[in-house]
């Protein structure tokens, strides 16, 4: 659950007259947005039951802000996707030197998200704060993809020139390849960790061992560029998405081409499995539409309607299998609920194709978003991750903005009426959003963190090397304002014969 709390130069510090520890003026800034999960995890942890079969719920939660102390980690309410949709905009981070966002990973353990830029530059985001942590230069070229290991020690992200680079997690960089010769767009795990997919613009996929980074393998069967490719999450199993719009199945150990999918008519965007089952697949083109395909039948079964432009990217959410989160290249996210088709008014809703007599030659049903976000970003939405426990979405765009999601609080209903859902003119007209005071605001959000990118970069600089006596590690010699020496001469030790202080 998300809560409001005063910032670290908010009324009750750092305004006034002096303030910091060097006596500089810091100017007061607004409230920071906190989302604390904390009260909601252990609210869960000291009153979960069993979960019988048949057994009642007494309590539940109401829309009235008085029930925010009751709100429980979307774990914890499974069959009840809706009440995790993130309809309300917390915070949206900016760096100093502005570049378009490619993508966006949380760390395994939620504490910060990560940022690639068509710079080559890795950012670190708090994940509680939302603000400025860090920044480093990973690549040479504009970052392109990236992903986690499963067991969370290893991060492997890849470039436009086609370098894939493996990262600890405290991003130290271990070992650079030279995978491809054309941009690679989107990489994937096995499940157990021991070898990696890329796909390239090239039109090939290849197969590499992690741990001696050699290539074992190349998928050869796409007529076009390969935008996408993932790894089944526990089976032996690559899908792939190209620009030849084609979605193909491969077996990784023979690379042999399993299936075609013919659905979409146009390029692949996007292609994933549904992590916690893996009985579907979820797939998005540059023709306005996404689609659900089961496995088990090798059809699709849901079409995915609604954008008005191309969908660039979708993902999965960690525990509703029924919930997928769609960006459009028109800055739009739309959240679909998979068993629930919200047919617009005056139209006959369509039936699932398991309801009929013939599964198999069915048309797919046609669902409608549950929720839209018509005005999330002001460009094309890259990439989108969700946050481990599930209750945050992080957005990243060409507008070079990163925003952050989350669910509305209990009672809470100004944030369906804000400019991200009704646009700017319409929220102004209804008195939701002030033009002028959200430019402030953004440009007091903008300072403060160009302030903090440059603590960060303060922090990170190495301290300036010191004289040291010769034979006695860690003494300095003292030295003058001037940098030389007490008393204008170098300094000598007695009973050394005269010899200098080594600087």
């Amino acid at each position: 659950m998300d809560r409001d709390y005063q910032g670290a130069y908010g009324a009750g510090a750092g305004g006034g007259g002096g303030g910091g520890y060097d006596g500089g003026y810091r100017r007061s800034m607004g409230r920071r947005p906190i989302t604390d999960y904390g009260s909601s995890m252990v609210q869960w942890m000291r009153n979960r039951r069993p979960r019988h079969k048949g057994g009642m719920l007494l309590e539940m939660e109401r829309p009235s802000p008085s029930y925010i102390v009751d709100m429980l980690p979307p774990a914890a309410k499974p069959q009840s996707a809706a009440d995790t949709i993130p309809s309300k905009h917390l915070h949206s981070s900016l760096n100093k030197i502005k570049h378009p966002v490619n993508i966006v990973r949380w760390t395994p353990e939620g504490r910060r998200l990560l940022t690639g830029s068509s710079s080559g530059e890795f950012t670190l985001w708090n994940g509680m704060g939302f603000n400025f942590e860090t920044i480093m230069q990973a690549h040479d070229s504009a970052v392109r993809a990236a992903t986690y290991s499963h067991s969370d020690d290893w991060l492997v992200s890849a470039d436009q020139d086609g370098v894939v680079k493996y990262w600890q997690p405290n991003f130290n960089n271990v070992k650079a390849i030279q995978a491809h010769n054309d941009p690679i767009r989107d990489l994937a795990f096995s499940p157990n960790d021991s070898k990696f997919v890329t796909a390239c613009d090239d039109s090939s996929l290849k197969i590499f061992d992690f741990s001696g980074g050699i290539e074992e393998s190349t998928l050869s069967g796409h007529n076009w560029d390969a935008k996408s490719v993932d790894w089944h999450p526990t089976k032996g199993l690559i899908v792939s998405g190209s620009k030849d719009h084609q979605v193909k199945l491969w077996d990784p150990r023979t690379g042999r081409c399993l299936t075609t999918l013919h659905g979409h008519k146009n390029t692949i965007s996007k292609t994933a499995f549904e992590p916690t089952r893996g009985q579907l697949l979820a797939t998005c083109a540059r023709d306005q539409t996404a689609r659900i395909f089961d496995l088990r039948m090798m059809r699709d079964i849901c079409l995915l309607r609604g954008h008005e432009k191309d969908i660039s990217t979708l993902t999965w959410h960690p525990f509703h299998v029924s919930l997928l989160t769609t960006g459009g290249s028109d800055g739009s996210i739309f959240h679909y609920l998979l068993d629930e088709p919200n047919s617009p008014p005056g139209t006959v809703p369509s039936i699932p194709p398991y309801d009929t007599s013939d599964p198999t030659n069915a048309p797919a049903q046609t669902i409608h978003p549950a929720h839209r976000l018509q005005h999330a970003h002001d460009f094309a939405v890259w990439s989108l991750s969700w946050h481990p426990l599930g209750h945050i979405l992080a957005s990243g765009s060409n507008d070079r903005v990163t925003r952050f999601w989350t669910r509305a609080r209990p009672g809470e209903t100004d944030c369906f009426n804000d400019r991200y859902h009704i646009g700017e003119a319409a929220a102004e007209a209804q008195g939701t959003w002030d033009r002028r005071g959200g430019r402030r605001l953004m440009r007091e959000e903008e300072e403060q963190e160009m302030e903090d990118e440059a603590d960060g970069l303060v922090d990170q600089k190495m301290p300036p090397k010191q004289p040291v006596l010769p034979g006695i590690p860690g003494l300095t010699a003292p030295l003058q304002k001037d940098g030389t020496s007490v008393g204008g001469a170098q300094m000598r030790l007695p009973g050394t014969g005269g010899a200098p202080v080594c600087s």
